[in-house]
């Protein structure tokens, strides 16, 4: 299939000056398209009159109105976009404090709002904290009252969000993250399988190997994993086999106040490992805090989150050991997968 490359404008009125047009709609900003490019998009048995037809500009300019948002309905679906703006939402989590991190989140996405980011990325557990036994008690299903406020600030800042939240299923507690598009659908979730169940009693769950796919998004084919799901060869391997354009992957690096910020390398030389591997960008993004319970206690969650492209390129690292909110446009290269 020929991809055809667009451009598009802010909203103005339509406008015929040299046979060029912009939309009566709103679009993504920046667009802007040919007339006559529409001929191959039209719906079947419709036929948009060529800047040739003998017709007045009135009715050329009716036609344009009725016809354009029939002929993107067949267009859109099948454009691929050449980049996403993927806003790092390096927040600080508070073990249990439910209401301040919620609003830290908001915070965020606000500042993302702001940038004109398409998606909003945070990091593992960050409603309740990792780890954090309360959470046994305290988390909530998904769908279920966290998730759901999620999705509502989804459709508030009109942004894709991939979180890590903890999930209550039961009397099980799963280490999960879900992938919520703007109208505040989720998508996607997943639970992590390498749970490391020393460090919390009763342990986090271990999900299913299933939950690691790959979702079909208006950004391409999106994947979402957790943290230590990283760690393993044999996941990342089958990863690859899903031939993913984007991977999301909210983190709780965590280590010894005296390992920073020589743990930071460490996840970088972590993730561009996995985005050669997967071939598509990665963005993982991390917190900032501190961990409050089981033996891992006293340790720091010092940011570095980082950017990598298909190629293992570092596009982007975080503030060392403090709160930021960076937006980064990722080249997609939607179809490299394919032979």
């Amino acid at each position: 299939m020929r991809i055809v490359k667009v451009r598009i404008l802010p909203l103005q009125p339509i406008s015929t000056k040299s046979n060029r047009f912009s939309f009566p709609f709103p679009l993504r900003t920046g667009t802007e398209v040919n007339a006559n490019q529409f001929h191959q998009f039209s719906p079947p048995g419709v036929i948009l009159p060529s800047a040739k037809t003998q017709m007045s500009q009135f009715h050329r300019l009716v036609w344009l109105r009725l016809l354009i948002p029939l002929s993107l309905a067949t267009f859109l679906p099948f454009a691929a976009y050449a980049k996403v703006r993927v806003a790092v939402c390096q927040i600080l989590v508070i073990d249990g404090d439910r209401e301040g991190n919620f609003r830290r989140i908001e915070y965020a996405l606000q500042s993302a709002r702001q940038q004109h980011a398409d998606i909003a990325t945070f990091p593992e557990s960050s409603i309740l904290g990792w780890e954090n036994p309360d959470a046994h008690k305290t988390a909530t299903p998904i769908p279920g009252a966290d998730s759901d406020r999620i999705a509502t600030l989804a459709k508030q800042y009109s942004l894709m969000i991939a979180i890590g939240l903890d999930e209550k299923d039961g009397d099980k507690l799963y280490d999960s993250a879900i992938l919520v598009d703007k109208r505040g659908k989720i998508l996607w979730k997943h639970r992590k399988l390498n749970v490391l169940p020393e460090l919390m009693e009763p342990p986090y769950t271990e999900g299913n190997v299933e939950s690691i796919n790959v979702v079909d998004t208006e950004f391409g084919r999106i994947g979402v994993v957790i943290c230590a799901d990283t760690f393993s060869d044999d996941f990342a391997n089958r990863i690859a086999r899903l031939k993913p354009d984007l991977m999301l992957v909210p983190y709780g690096w965590a280590e010894t106040v005296d390992k920073w910020p020589a743990h930071e390398r460490d996840l970088q030389a972590l993730v561009v490992s996995r985005a050669k591997l997967w071939k598509c960008p990665v963005v993982g993004t991390d917190l900032v805090g501190e961990m409050t319970h089981g033996p891992w206690a006293g340790r720091t969650y010092g940011g570095g989150s980082v950017v990598v492209d298909g190629s293992g390129n570092v596009l982007a690292v975080l503030r060392d050991r403090d709160t930021d909110v960076r937006v980064i446009d990722l080249p997609l290269n939607r179809g490299k997968h394919q032979s």
